[in-house]
């Protein structure tokens, strides 16, 4: 069994703490398997009765009636009618639809349009039925539904929210086992999406370009009532041909122009990558002064959440392995709890006629969790000397005491150059240094 430590500590340390644990991720990365496997597994290690367990899987046809909030609350209680401690599981939540208060309905159940405003949806449900005294809720969700700005603000201090990503290299690396060297390289090139780890290679590639392409594209269609997703597609690859590039909306629409020699308007390159940061298949990461300490300009960067679903999207044709390299590490920091920015900061220099001229400089990644803070820049190698001048570059222009890092995709441990930057090998990086 492939295991999420993490995540079980996280779900035994809220567990029976009177909230609803609101498990998110993408779909796929293994929320159902965390909690029907392995979470169940750890309750019946506690001599928890296995009828105390309550799994109700809303994406199944068969309880397709308990997708009205009103129907599945009311199932629930009547499962958990006695006074002992029930643990419920309602995998893929976002499943329920919301209805008219049907106070207002002649007792009716009608689907609720966006204008109503007296309406019942899974919060109230999920609210509702964590403030049962025998009811420990515990619940998955698979889309953004789930982390809208308004499903926030009801769940705020009301719920423990759990976000599940694909394997980390920790825990790649742990069930596969060999050399980390060897792990590093698969886990580049087909991630850590839980069902693609226990496939051969070919089969993964195969489960990947599917998954891609009949399970995220297709929903993202579905669920913004796209007529068609060709403009979808193209943006998609260039996203993923550009990962570790700073794009912006009007950048992509002119490179979606000069492919397709159709125009795009920025309004809609805007709303498309909503649809993809809805659906947790990507991330951004935002510009950072170094200098002035704030979040700067539109400019961001975009880091699938899985290597392998990134790879996938372009056929596994010619990956390049810095922006692998670089969409690793950003997973990993993330995955650790740190805050992640694109590093950014202006100099002024001379140029070959002494005039002054303002310089854009950038690092990788400046990442922060509680008082750890460190620059980070990633590349493939640094035995060729222009190479390595031009990752140090940046941080021989910041004069100030937070630890610089260089991650290379090389078998060694942590050492440091002459200026005292710190030389650190991925796998060292991964499974040590950012623990």
């Amino acid at each position: 069994m492939i295991k999420r430590d993490k995540y079980l500590n996280q779900l035994i340390n809220s567990q029976n703490n009177g909230f609803p644990k609101v498990i998110t991720g993408i779909r796929r990365c293994g929320k159902s398997f965390l909690l029907k496997e392995i979470f169940r597994e750890y309750l019946l290690s506690k001599n928890v009765p296995e009828n105390r367990i309550i799994i109700l899987e809303l994406d199944d046809d068969q309880n397709a009636r308990y997708r009205d909030p009103l129907e599945l609350g009311t199932y629930i209680r009547a499962k958990c009618a006695d006074r002992d401690t029930y643990y419920v599981f309602i995998d893929e939540i976002q499943k329920v639809y919301s209805i008219v208060n049907p106070n207002l309905t002649g007792g009716v159940h009608v689907l609720a349009g966006a204008k109503d405003s007296e309406t019942i949806s899974f919060v109230d449900v999920v609210l509702g039925l964590s403030r049962e005294k025998n009811i420990d809720l515990y619940v998955t969700g698979s889309n953004s539904k789930m982390l809208s700005s308004d499903i926030v603000t009801e769940f705020r201090d009301k719920a423990t929210n759990i976000n599940l990503s694909p394997l980390s290299f920790e825990e790649y690396h742990g069930y596969i086992g060999g050399s980390p060297t060897d792990s590093i390289y698969t886990y580049m090139q087909f991630g850590g999406m839980p069902l693609a780890v226990l496939k051969i290679e070919d089969e993964r590639k195969e489960y990947l370009k599917n998954l891609f392409f009949t399970t995220y594209f297709s929903d993202i269609v579905e669920r913004n009532q796209l007529n068609k997703g060709e403009a979808l597609d193209e943006l998609c690859n260039i996203i993923s041909s550009s990962t570790g590039s700073l794009l912006n909306a009007e950048k992509i629409a002119n490179t979606f122009a000069s492919v397709r020699h159709e125009k795009i308007d920025k309004a809609t390159v805007e709303k498309y990558i909503g649809y993809f940061k809805d659906a947790f298949l990507i991330r951004e990461a935002k510009r950072y002064d170094l200098k002035g300490r704030k979040e700067i300009g539109a400019l961001r960067k975009y880091y699938f959440c899985d290597t392998g679903l990134r790879n996938a999207r372009l056929n596994f044709a010619f990956p390049d392995e810095g922006q692998m390299l670089e969409n690793i590490v950003y997973n990993e920091l993330c995955y650790h709890g740190y805050s992640v920015n694109v590093g950014a900061f202006d100099t002024v220099e001379k140029d070959a006629n002494h005039k002054s001229i303002r310089k854009n400089n950038e690092v990788d990644f400046y990442a922060t969790n509680g008082r750890r803070a460190y620059y980070i820049q990633v590349t493939a190698d640094i035995s060729n000397a222009d190479t390595r001048d031009r990752e140090i570059r940046p941080y021989l222009k910041l004069n100030d005491q937070i630890k610089k890092v260089l991650v290379i995709n090389k078998p060694i441990s942590e050492t440091y150059d002459e200026n005292g930057f710190t030389i650190i090998g991925i796998a060292d990086f991964l499974l040590r240094f950012i623990k």
